[in-house]
């Protein structure tokens, strides 16, 4: 496929409704078509791994567009100067969560990019650091816990951030390392419990927040069970 052609297909597929939705959840973006991500991961299936087409749909700025370069790229191609280009661009938290969770965190600079990003105070690079840390928590089946303990500084350092989507990313990172095992549970849970009493109010909240669901019985069945 071409640039032109994925971009008439998904401007056929767009429709103002699902803009309103879209803007409603707080994707909010200068280019928009409104279409859904089941027939954005279409396209990307269909289209297949395209390094240089991924390269070339991002510098459109329309969000699907965008959608469809974070599912094409090729992360073993995927240099550090694209990851800091890329992430300069982002003005919203669906793309984000999408770059980072499909693309970013399968490259070798993932680690470092996520400590990094978690420290500049631009409000989406911040939060593509934090976005970071939860995908590779998800993701990183076979990381050491050691490089999980070393996000939680990180975490308790940012929680007084009262910006919307970088208060909601800390709490994901934290709850998605909690969730790994036993072992990180119990530290995520001591985090957690710390922050909860803090004298700051998004510290607070990304603490009570987190602790519901890293001491459920559900939470802990599952960690118990893939802690054996």
């Amino acid at each position: 496929m071409t640039v032109d052609i994925i971009l008439k297909r998904l401007e056929r597929l767009g429709t103002p409704e699902n803009v309103a939705g879209m803007a409603r959840f707080g994707i909010v973006t200068k280019k928009v078509f409104g279409v859904g991500a089941p027939d954005v991961k279409k396209i990307a299936r269909e289209t297949g791994k395209d390094h240089d087409l991924a390269l070339e749909l991002w510098k459109t700025e329309v969000l699907e567009a965008r959608g469809v370069a974070c599912l094409i790229a090729d992360p073993d191609k995927v240099t550090e100067a694209q990851m800091e280009s890329w992430v300069a661009d982002l003005d919203n938290w669906a793309t984000c969560d999408t770059v980072t969770g499909n693309l970013f965190d399968k490259t070798p600079f993932a680690y470092r990019k996520a400590f990094e990003w978690a420290d500049r105070e631009e409000e989406f690079v911040r939060r593509a650091g934090f976005a970071m840390m939860a995908w590779l928590a998800v993701h990183d089946k076979k990381a050491d816990n050691s490089k999980f303990e070393t996000f939680l500084p990180v975490i308790e350092k940012h929680s007084g951030d009262d910006r919307n989507f970088v208060k909601k990313a800390v709490n994901w990172s934290l709850r998605q390392i909690g969730k790994r095992n036993e072992h990180l549970n119990h530290l995520a849970v001591r985090t957690a419990m710390g922050l909860s009493e803090m004298n700051s109010r998004p510290a607070r909240w990304i603490g009570k927040d987190a602790l519901r669901e890293l001491t459920a019985e559900k939470t802990l069945a599952r960690v118990r069970k893939k802690s054996k």
